[in-house]
């Protein structure tokens, strides 16, 4: 088996210094019901569909749009991901604090359950194997039932060391054990604005929304789409989510952050919108954001390779009147 790459060594996951063992680590397990999280999205969907078809309004409807996009942006891109995770921008600690508790707000999880989730999968994903489920690997029904109700147990799962500053953050371990409780404030406050369809249409369906859009473009972005770099030796490849990236906020240009996983910008070639950049940069000019790191600013990976762009294909038309010698 290939020795594994050398950017694992800094990795959160401790890797295994024999290849072969650390393969068997996350690969070996069974997926199983998880409850409580079943139950939460389920219930969580019910109240959209339900409830949000009962008491309809227009502001309910704007109050999901704007909520649904100031989470996604500022809390699970920006807060959970660019920061929380990979650390690829600076700035001051009450910010970060109120982007991660924007993050907690999409319904995933607490800010250390997502760490500890994003990072086994990541370091699986690099290595030249791995279970079906951290690989969204199983068919399209199969593979949502298993992220949306489901948890992988590994028979040995791989330890997974989380720095001080996360781990030990008193506000983090806070949100970490009240994640889901802090739905409930929002929703006084929008049941006092707005009625029942306020509460409906600004918690449950923005919940479900977030947490039922994050395994969408999870799936499809490890397994359809466009490529520009190739991780080799790695079991599962990042792929280009090209019509998704406004609804993400530029997360779903997934083959670039599997290419550079330490960078703040993940639309990185011409055409590829990436709201989350534009915001950090925005930030960056008011003085609340430094240090943001982009590919050039990351150590070089032996593994990494670029592959060839397509050529374009021209049109069926085009190709009709170049063949009658009009063009």
């Amino acid at each position: 088996m290939n020795a594994l790459p050398d950017s694992l060594s800094t990795h959160r996951v401790r890797t295994h210094p024999d290849a072969e063992a650390a393969v068997r680590a996350v690969s070996v397990g069974a997926v199983v019901w998880e409850p409580v999280r079943s139950v939460w999205f389920s219930a969580m969907v019910l109240g959209a569909i339900v409830g949000g078809a009962w008491h309809f309004s227009w502001s309910a409807l704007a109050l999901f749009a704007l909520s649904t996009a100031t989470v996604l942006l500022l809390g699970h891109s920006l807060g959970m991901h660019r920061k929380l995770i990979h650390d690829s921008y600076d700035c001051p600690k009450w910010l970060e604090y109120l982007l991660v508790y924007c993050g907690v707000q999409v319904g995933l999880a607490g800010p250390l359950g997502l760490v500890r989730t994003h990072d086994l999968r990541d370091y699986a994903q690099r290595l030249p194997h791995c279970h079906d489920y951290l690989a969204h690997r199983q068919p399209f029904l199969i593979d949502a039932w298993w992220q949306l109700h489901c948890e992988l147990r590994l028979a040995d799962p791989p330890p997974i060391a989380i720095e001080a500053r996360i781990a030990d953050d008193p506000f983090y371990r806070f949100l970490q054990r009240s994640w889901m409780a802090q739905h409930l404030p929002w929703a006084l406050l929008f049941f006092a604005l707005g009625g029942w369809g306020w509460v409906f249409w600004g918690v449950c369906a923005r919940v479900s929304a977030g947490v039922f859009g994050h395994w969408l473009i999870g799936y499809f972005a490890h397994n359809h789409g466009g490529m520009h770099h190739e991780v080799r030796g790695a079991a599962v490849q990042g792929h280009n989510v090209r019509f998704a990236s406004l609804l993400t906020m530029g997360e779903s240009w997934h083959n670039n952050h599997h290419a550079f996983p330490g960078s703040a910008r993940l639309g990185l070639y011409p055409g590829e919108w990436d709201p989350g950049w534009w915001t950090l940069r925005a930030l960056a000019r008011v003085g609340l954001v430094a240090r943001l790191r982009e590919p050039a600013d990351l150590p070089p990976r032996p593994e990494l390779h670029r592959l060839p762009e397509p050529a374009a294909t021209p049109c069926a038309f085009c190709q009709g009147l170049r063949a009658r010698g009009l063009s």
